[in-house]
């Protein structure tokens, strides 16, 4: 019998935890999933990340955060835990932001809003701001329902639409595919394998 994995997941927002969803899912390992912590923004994580690589003792925490502008995931890593990790705390980081993985299945993406395949970078992983190159990605579709909900409207000081995140979880769900996706993306890639591959470290009774 196949022993399930317990796992929380710390997330900055609704998207990233979709994706991590996702991704546990169609690794088609027993994870079950418990609670998701996600209070908004990478603030939150870099203030509790020690408080979850110590409660990582008793449960697995797969933690997910954006690089975005930082010098890279390594030096992030060291900078807000400054401890030796716990091995049953999975801390990733996504180059550069969540948004790039959910590109990286470029084919499925294009289809999605409707513009050619060749506009995706073949790695998503080099885009310096994969938020505003998916808005902007976006601003070319054909489908004024993609417009509406992804690109914030004219005048507005928004980053993105007002459904930004339904419509972007919905594809992730339907329609994005990890293994096909991390061939555009080295960071998403080394998030899969880690999947893949963990095994809880259990304290002796």
């Amino acid at each position: 019998m196949t022993s399930l994995i317990p796992l929380n997941l710390v997330v900055e927002d609704d998207l990233s935890e979709a994706v991590l969803r996702v991704i546990l899912h169609q690794s088609r390992r027993p994870y079950v999933v418990g609670e998701c912590y996600s209070r908004g923004g990478y603030t939150y994580i870099q203030n509790t990340i020690r408080g979850f690589n110590n409660a990582a003792k008793g449960v697995p925490f797969l933690v997910l955060t954006d690089l975005d502008r930082r010098e890279c995931a390594p030096t992030l890593i060291r900078e807000w835990l400054p401890v030796p990790k716990h091995p049953n705390l999975l801390f990733r980081v996504a180059v550069t932001e969540v948004e790039a993985w959910v590109l990286a299945h470029r084919e499925a993406f294009a289809k999605f809003i409707g513009v050619e395949e060749h506009l995706i970078p073949g790695n998503v992983d080099s885009i310096a701001d994969a938020k505003q190159f998916l808005v902007n990605l976006a601003r070319k579709s054909p489908r004024r329902e993609i417009v509406r909900d992804i690109v914030p409207p004219p005048g507005s000081t928004k980053q993105q639409g007002s459904d930004y995140n339904p419509r972007l979880i919905s594809f992730v769900e339907k329609s994005w595919k990890m293994k096909i996706a991390k061939g555009a993306s080295p960071s998403l890639n080394r998030t899969v394998e880690l999947v893949k591959k963990f095994a809880p470290t259990w304290a002796a009774p």
